[in-house]
């Protein structure tokens, strides 16, 4: 984890998602038909993204089936643990302490979310 994470677009965020869920190579016609309902894409507008994603070093393009076979070289956790950590820097000085206290603040976090919380904490001490 070392590496440098690069940050993904919302756009680019949905495809890895179906890329994801799927765990296998898909094809950029999988891809398209899962985001139906999201996006309103053309093939075109698709298969710029893929490119983008290759080039940034998220998916790998496999074409030696005669069709383009798309699989994640990032996985999810690895960009989730990364992003994640990217915004608790730039957002609240890297403390979660600081999140939590802005959430419970502006009332976007309920008691019983913080219920759910400590009970989480005190699962991961035991």
């Amino acid at each position: 984890m070392g590496a440098i994470i690069k940050k993904l677009g919302e756009a680019e965020l949905e495809i890895m998602q179906v890329i994801w869920d799927n765990g296998n190579p898909v094809t950029s016609n999988y891809i398209l038909k899962e985001l139906q309902g999201r996006r309103k894409w053309q093939l075109s507008t698709l298969m710029t993204s893929l490119t983008r994603l290759v080039d940034k070093g998220f998916v790998d393009c496999d074409r030696s089936m005669g069709c383009n076979l798309y699989t994640s070289v990032i996985g999810e956790d690895e960009y989730k643990a990364g992003a994640s950590k990217h915004f608790l820097e730039k957002l609240y000085n890297n403390s979660i302490q600081n999140m939590i206290a802005t959430l419970y603040n502006n009332k976007e976090l309920k008691s019983s979310d913080v219920e759910e919380l400590r009970k989480f904490l005190d699962e991961l001490n035991e």
